[in-house]
């Protein structure tokens, strides 16, 4: 049986340590205290403060306040994860090990990606001609898509302009933003996770975005990927899908990164943290799917008329 952290040591961690590996930094310091825009859910203006003396929270959003169990149970909640003392000792353990590897550094153009000025006017299943023509460009059948996507209406404020999008949900309650002509996301930004039909499952299959996750499943029969999936949706979230993976007796991970140089330095931090658990193999899949750059590359190219032999 897996044994959790104590729980004095578990308070006894900075909470400005833990939010610095959800990528969350302060947004202003006055004195020993600290201000965040709030970890537990999307909001324009900060309002989670940290007392860096006393190592305790309070967001003034929710209300609520504690110390960082508290804050872990409060997080794990929000994001439809299992949120009982166990849980949160054994995610506090697995993000504070000296083990821990750090989150790959954030490219300038996702830094530059800020779609602040997109509202979400209307969530629908995924009926527009547009969308569905660029699913069958993309070799995603519409049957699959409905189990995965939406057909969302998005107005962005700084054009006035509204356009129809294809949209995957991701685990903080934000959405990856696709049509043929546009491509960002409705914050926050994080991985988005799929569960195997029958668990527990001792595979997990790492993607980078959802049209490669959709492609492997369309051209691998929908009985695959047999085991979770995570889906990035930008390998700048790489380092949040270790506390999916650590300690959940997972077997094999199957990495599906993209064929360039930011695929490869994914696969390779990947690789190393998968070197701090046990009994768990990696596989590379990029051989699968090479020369082609990515996954639904592979899968349009064998799905053509004039697919090579």
């Amino acid at each position: 049986m897996e044994i959790a952290m104590d729980k004095e040591l578990a308070k006894s961690i900075p909470i400005s340590e833990i939010l610095g590996k959800l990528n969350s930094h302060p947004t202003r310091i006055n004195g020993n205290k600290a201000l965040y825009s709030s970890p537990l859910r999307n909001e324009k203006t900060p309002s989670f403060w940290v007392n860096q003396s006393t190592n305790r929270w309070y967001d003034f959003g929710e209300p609520a306040g504690g110390d960082l169990i508290d804050f872990v149970r409060m997080y794990l909640k929000s994001c439809n994860e299992a949120d009982t003392l166990f849980d949160a000792l054994r995610w506090i353990k697995n993000m504070s090990e000296n083990s821990y590897v750090p989150a790959l550094p954030v490219p300038k153009d996702e830094l530059s990606d800020d779609n602040s000025s997109l509202t979400i006017k209307s969530i629908k299943p995924v009926r527009h001609l547009g969308l569905v023509q660029y699913l069958a460009k993309r070799g995603i059948s519409l049957v699959l898509a409905r189990k995965h996507l939406h057909e969302i209406h998005v107005h962005n404020k700084a054009t006035s302009k509204s356009f129809y999008v294809l949209g995957f949900k991701n685990g903080d309650g934000g959405y990856e933003l696709r049509n043929p002509f546009f491509q960002g996301s409705a914050k926050p930004k994080t991985i988005s996770f799929v569960r195997a039909t029958s668990a527990p499952s001792k595979r997990i299959h790492i993607f980078e975005g959802f049209m490669d996750y959709l492609s492997a499943v369309s051209r691998l029969g929908t009985e695959y990927p047999d085991g979770d999936s995570i889906i990035l949706n930008s390998i700048a979230c790489l380092s949040k899908a270790y506390p999916y993976i650590r300690n959940y007796g997972y077997r094999i991970a199957h990495s599906w990164m993209d064929n360039d140089i930011a695929g490869a330095n994914a696969s390779r931090l990947l690789s190393a943290f998968l070197k701090t658990e046990q009994d768990i193999q990696h596989i590379r899949m990029n051989n699968l799917y090479a020369p082609y750059k990515d996954v639904n590359e592979w899968h349009v190219a064998m799905s053509s008329p004039t697919k090579p032999i």
